[in-house]
């Protein structure tokens, strides 16, 4: 079978990990990545925000919970947080952000590196003190919070394969 499609069929979300630090090399290869995924005329309207700071990733872990309404860790443990936010002033910033989050889930598998889409970064910045974080870091825009693709060694097997639903696919020949 064809590695990239194989590593399509093969990537699963992983919901527990081991508490050790991916080395940068791998994070920066996993994040260039996500920077190749298709945008709307090529605008390239998504930013990544690669999180390696525990501080700083227990802090949005804390935000991301609050507003789940929760105490646990959202982030499962993992310790690396690629968060993905878009500019809205680009027509197509939603779409183009997701197919950065879709590019970094399956580099971070091809590499052998468990990874999950983690919601509510939308809230997580549009809150003060989640653009209070951005400006720290630099970042100004009007960027809106697309995900944050949780990184990891995948602390146990991974999840085995769902069948596919009946009529996922229609042919129109």
């Amino acid at each position: 079978m064809n590695p990239a499609i194989e590593n399509m069929l093969t990537r699963r979300s992983i919901r527990k990990y081991k508490p050790d630090m991916i080395p940068a090399d791998i994070i920066k290869k996993i994040a260039e990545a996500g920077t190749y995924a298709a945008t709307g005329r090529n605008k390239m309207s998504p930013i990544i925000v690669a999180v390696t700071n525990k501080a700083l990733r227990d802090k949005l872990s804390e935000m991301n919970a609050k507003i789940m309404g929760t105490d646990n860790d959202p982030f499962y443990g993992a310790p690396v947080v690629l968060i993905v936010l878009a500019d809205k002033s680009v027509p197509t910033y939603l779409y183009d952000g997701s197919l950065v989050m879709g590019n970094l889930m399956q580099a971070a598998h091809a590499l052998g590196i468990g990874s999950c889409w983690i919601h509510r970064a939308k809230e997580e910045f549009e809150s003060p003190e989640g653009k209070e974080i951005l400006k720290t870091l630099g970042i100004d825009g009007n960027y809106e919070g697309i995900g944050h693709c949780i990184l990891g060694y995948a602390d146990g097997e991974e999840p085995i394969t769902a069948p596919r639903k009946e009529n996922y696919i229609y042919f129109a020949e």
